[in-house]
């Protein structure tokens, strides 16, 4: 039986990227073993064997891309990732979130 992943490419528009990374870095690693590239302003969130996310400060937001086991789990861990940065965002949240799933990853 294989697993197929379920993989979301989103941007969240806001105004200090790297300070909301570097944030959520500090706030997950006490229970995952995040890791932040400050070159490249990239934060990396395993939050599992079958779930990470990989957030990079863009001009004018967060690039996310974010892989799950499966897509109902996909849409939870976007709400988790949205609430998670509105929290440290406090000061311009609500965010406006895009995401987009790409086509079939197998084709």
């Amino acid at each position: 039986m294989t697993e197929t992943a379920s993989i979301a490419q989103g941007f969240a528009h806001c105004q200090k990227p790297e300070r909301y990374i570097q944030q959520l870095v500090s706030h997950w690693g006490h229970k995952y073993a995040t890791s932040y590239d400050e070159g490249d302003g990239m934060g990396v969130f395993p939050f599992s064997d079958t779930e990470t996310a990989v957030m990079t400060a863009r001009e004018g937001g967060i690039a996310i891309t974010l892989t799950t086991g499966d897509d109902e789990r996909n849409v939870h861990m976007r709400g988790v990732i949205e609430r998670h940065i509105d929290r440290f965002a406090f000061r311009e949240a609500p965010l406006t979130y895009e995401w987009n799933e790409p086509e079939d990853p197998g084709q």
